[in-house]
Protein backbone atom coordinates (compact mmCIF):
# COMPACT_ATOMS: atom_id res chain seq x y z
CA UNK A 1 0.00 0.00 0.00
CA UNK A 2 1.66 3.28 -0.44
CA UNK A 3 1.88 6.13 1.54
CA UNK A 4 -0.57 8.36 0.22
CA UNK A 5 -3.06 5.26 -0.03
CA UNK A 6 -1.80 4.92 3.88
CA UNK A 7 -2.71 8.35 4.86
CA UNK A 8 -5.78 8.54 3.51
CA UNK A 9 -7.09 5.10 4.98
CA UNK A 10 -5.55 6.72 8.48
CA UNK A 11 -7.77 9.91 7.92
CA UNK A 12 -11.09 8.20 6.91
CA UNK A 13 -10.83 5.69 10.32
CA UNK A 14 -9.96 9.19 12.41
CA UNK A 15 -13.25 11.15 10.97
CA UNK A 16 -15.09 7.89 11.50
CA UNK A 17 -13.63 7.55 15.24
CA UNK A 18 -14.72 10.87 16.68
CA UNK A 19 -14.51 11.68 20.48
CA UNK A 20 -11.93 9.49 21.50
CA UNK A 21 -9.32 11.94 23.23
CA UNK A 22 -11.39 11.53 26.48
CA UNK A 23 -10.29 7.91 26.47
CA UNK A 24 -6.97 8.34 26.66
CA UNK A 25 -4.69 5.07 26.26
CA UNK A 26 -8.12 2.92 25.75
CA UNK A 27 -8.88 4.90 22.58
CA UNK A 28 -9.20 2.54 19.45
CA UNK A 29 -6.86 5.19 18.07
CA UNK A 30 -3.74 5.10 20.64
CA UNK A 31 -1.84 2.34 19.12
CA UNK A 32 -2.64 4.00 15.50
CA UNK A 33 -1.24 7.37 16.90
CA UNK A 34 1.83 6.42 18.78
CA UNK A 35 2.95 5.04 15.11
CA UNK A 36 2.31 8.49 13.75
CA UNK A 37 3.90 10.50 16.64
CA UNK A 38 6.74 7.89 17.40
CA UNK A 39 9.23 6.75 15.11
CA UNK A 40 12.00 4.98 17.47
CA UNK A 41 15.18 3.10 15.97
CA UNK A 42 16.12 0.17 17.92
CA UNK A 43 19.62 -1.04 18.89
CA UNK A 44 21.76 -2.22 16.63
CA UNK A 45 20.94 0.66 14.10
CA UNK A 46 23.04 3.75 14.13
CA UNK A 47 26.71 4.62 15.12
CA UNK A 48 27.24 3.27 18.73
CA UNK A 49 31.28 4.01 18.69
CA UNK A 50 30.89 7.77 17.29
CA UNK A 51 34.68 9.30 16.85
CA UNK A 52 35.33 12.13 19.41
CA UNK A 53 32.81 11.42 22.16
CA UNK A 54 34.27 10.51 25.41
CA UNK A 55 30.96 8.82 27.00
CA UNK A 56 29.64 6.36 29.63
CA UNK A 57 27.14 4.34 29.24
CA UNK A 58 24.43 5.26 31.53
CA UNK A 59 21.96 2.53 32.61
CA UNK A 60 18.70 2.68 34.96
CA UNK A 61 14.82 2.13 35.47
CA UNK A 62 11.71 4.07 34.99
CA UNK A 63 8.87 3.94 37.92
CA UNK A 64 7.63 0.94 36.01
CA UNK A 65 10.74 -1.28 35.92
CA UNK A 66 11.55 -0.41 32.44
CA UNK A 67 15.20 -0.67 31.08
CA UNK A 68 16.54 2.47 30.18
CA UNK A 69 19.98 3.36 28.24
CA UNK A 70 21.66 6.92 28.02
CA UNK A 71 25.33 8.59 27.39
CA UNK A 72 27.00 10.39 29.80
CA UNK A 73 29.51 12.49 28.66
CA UNK A 74 31.08 14.19 31.94
CA UNK A 75 33.31 17.45 31.81
CA UNK A 76 35.99 18.36 34.02
CA UNK A 77 34.99 22.27 34.47
CA UNK A 78 31.50 22.08 33.47
CA UNK A 79 29.42 25.40 34.26
CA UNK A 80 26.15 23.16 34.40
CA UNK A 81 25.25 19.85 34.60
CA UNK A 82 22.55 19.17 31.52
CA UNK A 83 19.85 16.74 30.27
CA UNK A 84 19.08 16.59 26.98
CA UNK A 85 15.71 15.15 25.95
CA UNK A 86 15.81 14.50 21.77
CA UNK A 87 13.05 14.27 19.05
CA UNK A 88 10.35 11.53 17.79
CA UNK A 89 12.59 9.68 15.53
CA UNK A 90 16.03 7.73 15.53
CA UNK A 91 18.06 7.25 18.35
CA UNK A 92 20.75 8.72 20.78
CA UNK A 93 23.37 7.77 18.15
CA UNK A 94 22.48 10.34 15.85
CA UNK A 95 22.67 12.80 18.39
CA UNK A 96 26.65 12.11 19.35
CA UNK A 97 27.24 15.62 17.49
CA UNK A 98 25.00 17.56 19.73
CA UNK A 99 26.41 15.87 22.74
CA UNK A 100 29.53 16.88 21.64
CA UNK A 101 29.27 20.62 21.19
CA UNK A 102 27.05 20.96 24.59
CA UNK A 103 30.14 19.37 26.36
CA UNK A 104 32.81 20.90 24.21
CA UNK A 105 31.38 24.31 23.16
CA UNK A 106 29.20 25.02 26.37
CA UNK A 107 31.28 23.15 28.88
CA UNK A 108 28.15 20.93 30.17
CA UNK A 109 28.56 17.36 31.84
CA UNK A 110 25.50 16.39 29.91
CA UNK A 111 23.08 13.15 29.61
CA UNK A 112 21.24 12.07 26.56
CA UNK A 113 18.49 9.06 26.98
CA UNK A 114 16.61 6.58 24.64
CA UNK A 115 13.43 6.93 25.35
CA UNK A 116 11.65 3.09 26.14
CA UNK A 117 11.62 1.36 22.62
CA UNK A 118 14.35 3.61 21.13
CA UNK A 119 17.67 2.47 21.22
CA UNK A 120 19.24 0.52 23.46
CA UNK A 121 15.77 1.33 25.81
CA UNK A 122 13.46 -1.71 26.47
CA UNK A 123 9.18 -1.13 26.02
CA UNK A 124 7.34 0.90 23.70
CA UNK A 125 7.05 4.80 23.41
CA UNK A 126 3.54 5.95 25.49
CA UNK A 127 2.65 9.74 26.59
CA UNK A 128 2.76 8.42 29.68
CA UNK A 129 5.71 6.24 29.43
CA UNK A 130 8.33 8.76 27.83
CA UNK A 131 7.53 11.48 31.36
CA UNK A 132 8.34 8.53 33.24
CA UNK A 133 11.65 8.16 30.91
CA UNK A 134 12.56 11.62 31.59
CA UNK A 135 12.33 11.18 35.56
CA UNK A 136 14.18 8.57 35.63
CA UNK A 137 17.19 9.64 33.31
CA UNK A 138 17.17 12.77 35.59
CA UNK A 139 17.23 11.18 38.90
CA UNK A 140 20.33 8.88 37.62
CA UNK A 141 22.10 12.32 36.58
CA UNK A 142 21.57 13.93 39.75
CA UNK A 143 23.23 10.76 41.69
CA UNK A 144 26.13 10.66 39.32
CA UNK A 145 26.91 13.74 39.48
CA UNK A 146 25.66 15.05 42.56
CA UNK A 147 23.88 17.93 41.33
CA UNK A 148 20.28 17.86 43.16
CA UNK A 149 17.53 17.31 40.40
CA UNK A 150 15.99 21.30 40.07
CA UNK A 151 19.52 22.43 39.68
CA UNK A 152 19.99 20.33 36.72
CA UNK A 153 18.99 22.56 32.97
CA UNK A 154 16.64 20.83 30.51
CA UNK A 155 16.96 20.77 27.21
CA UNK A 156 14.37 19.56 25.13
CA UNK A 157 14.12 19.31 20.92
CA UNK A 158 10.90 18.85 19.03
CA UNK A 159 8.81 16.28 20.77
CA UNK A 160 11.77 16.60 23.46
CA UNK A 161 11.16 19.55 24.41
CA UNK A 162 7.07 18.78 25.53
CA UNK A 163 8.95 15.88 27.83
CA UNK A 164 11.44 18.91 29.16
CA UNK A 165 8.43 21.26 30.12
CA UNK A 166 6.57 18.36 31.56
CA UNK A 167 9.86 18.39 34.05
CA UNK A 168 10.31 21.85 34.61
CA UNK A 169 6.53 22.43 35.32
CA UNK A 170 6.61 19.96 37.92
CA UNK A 171 9.52 20.17 39.67
CA UNK A 172 11.63 22.86 38.18
CA UNK A 173 14.75 23.48 36.86
CA UNK A 174 17.87 25.60 36.94
CA UNK A 175 17.31 26.65 33.17
CA UNK A 176 14.92 25.20 30.04
CA UNK A 177 16.22 25.55 27.05
CA UNK A 178 13.61 24.76 24.45
CA UNK A 179 14.56 23.97 20.05
CA UNK A 180 12.05 23.61 17.68
CA UNK A 181 8.78 22.09 20.27
CA UNK A 182 4.97 23.09 19.87
CA UNK A 183 2.27 23.90 22.24
CA UNK A 184 0.21 20.52 22.42
CA UNK A 185 0.47 17.38 19.75
CA UNK A 186 -3.32 18.14 18.84
CA UNK A 187 -2.15 21.73 18.14
CA UNK A 188 0.20 20.16 15.35
CA UNK A 189 -2.17 17.42 13.99
CA UNK A 190 -4.42 20.63 13.42
CA UNK A 191 -1.57 22.17 11.18
CA UNK A 192 -1.17 19.29 9.40
CA UNK A 193 -4.73 17.85 9.15
CA UNK A 194 -6.70 21.36 9.24
CA UNK A 195 -10.28 19.56 8.20
CA UNK A 196 -9.93 17.48 11.27
CA UNK A 197 -10.86 18.17 14.66
CA UNK A 198 -7.27 17.18 16.31
CA UNK A 199 -8.66 17.75 19.91
CA UNK A 200 -11.62 16.03 19.95
CA UNK A 201 -9.75 12.90 18.05
CA UNK A 202 -6.09 12.38 19.79
CA UNK A 203 -5.42 10.79 23.19
CA UNK A 204 -1.70 11.67 22.79
CA UNK A 205 -1.98 15.33 24.18
CA UNK A 206 1.64 16.60 25.45
CA UNK A 207 -0.18 19.72 26.19
CA UNK A 208 3.17 21.92 27.24
CA UNK A 209 1.09 24.74 26.83
CA UNK A 210 -1.19 24.48 29.76
CA UNK A 211 2.12 23.21 31.75
CA UNK A 212 4.64 25.40 30.97
CA UNK A 213 2.37 28.20 33.46
CA UNK A 214 3.85 26.63 36.07
CA UNK A 215 7.35 26.90 35.38
CA UNK A 216 8.83 30.06 36.94
CA UNK A 217 12.73 29.79 35.76
CA UNK A 218 15.01 31.06 33.17
CA UNK A 219 13.70 30.08 29.55
CA UNK A 220 16.04 30.06 26.62
CA UNK A 221 13.63 28.66 23.21
CA UNK A 222 14.37 28.94 19.75
CA UNK A 223 12.82 28.08 16.53
CA UNK A 224 13.40 28.72 12.06
CA UNK A 225 10.61 30.67 11.03
CA UNK A 226 10.62 27.93 7.97
CA UNK A 227 10.03 24.98 9.82
CA UNK A 228 7.05 22.93 7.80
CA UNK A 229 6.94 20.31 10.68
CA UNK A 230 6.22 22.45 13.95
CA UNK A 231 5.15 25.54 12.99
CA UNK A 232 6.99 28.70 14.15
CA UNK A 233 3.94 29.94 15.61
CA UNK A 234 3.31 26.99 17.81
CA UNK A 235 6.62 27.86 19.38
CA UNK A 236 6.02 31.55 19.55
CA UNK A 237 2.69 30.80 21.48
CA UNK A 238 4.82 28.55 24.19
CA UNK A 239 6.62 30.88 24.66
CA UNK A 240 4.13 33.69 25.26
CA UNK A 241 2.65 31.56 27.83
CA UNK A 242 6.11 31.34 30.16
CA UNK A 243 5.98 33.73 33.03
CA UNK A 244 9.55 34.02 34.16
CA UNK A 245 12.52 35.45 32.45
CA UNK A 246 13.26 34.26 29.11
CA UNK A 247 14.73 35.10 25.27
CA UNK A 248 13.52 33.60 21.99
CA UNK A 249 15.75 32.81 19.46
CA UNK A 250 14.74 33.21 15.83
CA UNK A 251 16.16 30.97 13.48
CA UNK A 252 15.46 33.32 9.85
CA UNK A 253 14.64 30.19 7.50
CA UNK A 254 15.57 27.28 9.53
CA UNK A 255 13.77 24.13 8.77
CA UNK A 256 12.64 21.79 11.45
CA UNK A 257 15.67 19.34 11.36
CA UNK A 258 18.58 22.14 10.76
CA UNK A 259 21.38 22.73 13.30
CA UNK A 260 21.49 25.44 15.09
CA UNK A 261 23.65 28.38 14.43
CA UNK A 262 26.46 29.97 15.81
CA UNK A 263 23.67 32.67 16.74
CA UNK A 264 21.84 30.28 18.54
CA UNK A 265 25.58 29.07 20.39
CA UNK A 266 25.91 32.65 21.61
CA UNK A 267 22.65 32.94 22.87
CA UNK A 268 22.88 29.55 24.69
CA UNK A 269 26.62 30.53 25.72
CA UNK A 270 25.13 34.06 27.29
CA UNK A 271 21.96 31.87 28.45
CA UNK A 272 24.02 29.67 30.83
CA UNK A 273 26.14 32.30 32.23
CA UNK A 274 23.22 34.20 33.31
CA UNK A 275 21.70 30.89 35.14
CA UNK A 276 21.62 31.42 39.03
CA UNK A 277 24.34 29.45 40.91
CA UNK A 278 24.07 25.65 41.92
CA UNK A 279 22.41 25.20 45.47
CA UNK A 280 24.85 22.59 46.35
CA UNK A 281 27.05 20.23 44.71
Amino acid sequence: MSRSIQVAATLVLLGLLGGCAHMGPLSPLAPLERKMVFHPVPFPEGNWEPDGLAHEDAWFEAEDGTSLHGWFVPHPDQIGVALFMHGNAGNISSRAQTLHVLNGRHRLSVLAFDYRGYGRSEGKPSEHGILQDARAARAWLARRTGVPEQDIILMGRSLGGAVAVDLAARDGARGLALASTFTSLPDVGAHHFRWLPSSALMSLRLNSLSKIRYYNGPLLQSHGDADRVIPYDLGQRLYEAAPGPKHFVTIPGGGHNDPQPETYRIALDDFLASLPPLTSG
